[in-house]
């Protein structure tokens, strides 16, 4: 949950920075965490140097996926509004990874996911709308491309989303370590934001404000936020850790209001419920996924990767994570 919470403190945080373009914020955020990440993941990920050379690929598209995420996620922010911004990419996020593990694992859709697919759909549509309302009351047509751009934007940032995720699940299930690959995918994708940052950055140095901003970005939410998921993660199944995350699409709305100033009419809020009622419906586990017996019969091959950790972290049943993730 405080990850979630530091999360959803992003957008807001990006606001008391204007001077400072949102790829320059993304880049700062997300690439200045990525590569504190590998840093201090950097013996896990010399040990596993063997396997993360055979799936290259993989290490590949998972570093891209961290790398143009934030550039879409804070654009889209930067275009539509804090809240539209995050709700509408948090909220995609799992639509896209159903997809993704349809077409690159093979899975079935299920009914589930189509209920879940309607309500994030109906969602998004009518956050567009809310805010093509407001902008076109206020700045005129500009603003209101602007939006639909902006969440587009969040669109693509909840596919590389996934696509990270994915990536980094597939190779913790091929007998990498989790921190290992997270350090790996991370740290490929801080690099790919170097030069991002290094086109865009300048106005992080041109005033401590600015500076402090995206210290805060890449110390705060990215990389304590990412280090108390992982914390979690090894102490409870993922479904009730991915349920917990829903907060921050809550946060970052509340934040938008109370501290950005954004006026969001009911109809977004009908919105934002709705997006959050699909994540809802997308992550609420199965009753016949805690069976007894049928975890060991899907448990994957990055268990005994995972086991290679347990000198930090406190033991937990693997069986049901295994299965959820």
């Amino acid at each position: 949950m405080l990850a979630s919470v530091l999360w959803g403190t992003t957008g807001t945080a990006a606001t008391f920075a204007p001077q400072v373009g949102p790829l320059a914020i993304g880049a700062a955020a997300m690439g200045l965490g990525g590569l504190l990440q590998a840093l201090l993941a950097g013996r896990r990920i010399a040990r596993a140097r063997t396997e993360l050379r055979a799936q290259w690929r993989i290490v590949l598209v998972g570093g891209a996926g961290v790398a143009l995420y934030p550039l879409a996620f804070y654009t889209s922010m930067h275009l539509a509004g804090v809240a539209v911004g995050t709700v509408v990419s948090i909220g995609s996020a799992p639509l896209a990874s159903a997809l993704i593990e349809r077409f690159a694992d093979g899975r079935r859709l299920s009914r589930r996911w189509l209920a879940g697919a309607a309500l994030g759909l109906a969602g998004t549509v009518l956050l567009c709308a809310a805010e093509a309302a407001q902008a076109g009351t206020g700045a005129g047509s500009g603003s209101v491309r602007g939006t639909v751009v902006g969440v587009a934007l969040g669109l693509v940032a909840g596919l590389t989303y996934a696509v990270y995720a994915w990536a980094a699940h597939r190779l913790i299930t091929r007998s990498v370590t989790s921190r290992a690959a997270m350090g790996a995918v991370f740290g490929l994708g801080g690099l790919m934001l170097v030069p991002v940052l290094l086109a865009t950055g300048a106005p992080l140095v041109a005033s401590w404000t600015n500076a402090g901003v995206g210290l805060y970005m890449a110390l705060v939410p990215m990389f304590t936020g990412y280090v108390l998921f992982g914390y979690g993660l090894s102490r409870i199944p993922v479904s009730t850790a991915t349920t917990l995350s829903l907060l921050e699409p809550a946060v970052a709305a509340v934040f938008a209001v109370l501290v950005v100033g954004e006026h969001l009419p009911a109809l977004g809020w009908t919105g934002i419920a709705l997006v959050i009622a699909c994540l809802g419906v997308l992550t609420a586990p199965s009753r016949r996924l805690r069976t007894a017996g049928a975890p060991e019969a899907e448990a994957p091959e990055g268990e005994r990767g995972r086991a290679q950790e347990r000198d930090q972290d406190a033991p937990e049943p693997r069986d049901g994570l295994a299965l959820n993730a």
